[in-house]
C-alpha cells in the first residue's frame, strides 16, 4: 500500500478544519443542517451525528484532540498513593 506523508503543520490545519466543521454541525443551526444533510445523503443510516463522530475521530487520529469527544469525559485513574490508607 502506498504511503502518504502529511507535513505536521498541514495535519494540524486539517484537524482544526475537521473540528470546526463538527462544531458547526452541532451548533445553533443543527436541525436545519441535519435536514439538509439527510436530503443530500438520501438515507437515514448516515446522519450529521455520524458525520460529527467521523470528524472527531479523524481529528483525534491527526493528534488534534485527546479523544474526549469520542470516549466521553476522561476518567480519573487513581495514583497508587491514593489507594493507600
Amino acid at each position: 500500500m502506498p504511503q502518504t506523508r502529511l507535513d505536521l503543520s498541514d495535519a494540524a490545519e486539517l484537524a482544526e478544519t475537521l473540528t470546526f466543521l463538527a462544531s458547526w454541525l452541532s451548533g445553533s443551526q443543527k436541525q436545519i443542517l441535519a435536514d439538509s444533510f439527510a436530503a443530500f445523503v438520501g438515507h437515514p443510516a448516515y446522519n450529521t451525528a455520524t458525520l460529527c463522530a467521523d470528524l472527531h475521530r479523524f481529528a483525534f487520529l491527526l493528534g488534534q484532540t485527546d479523544g474526549e469527544d469520542l470516549f466521553g469525559e476522561p476518567c480519573h485513574m487513581p495514583m497508587p498513593e491514593e489507594d493507600a490508607p
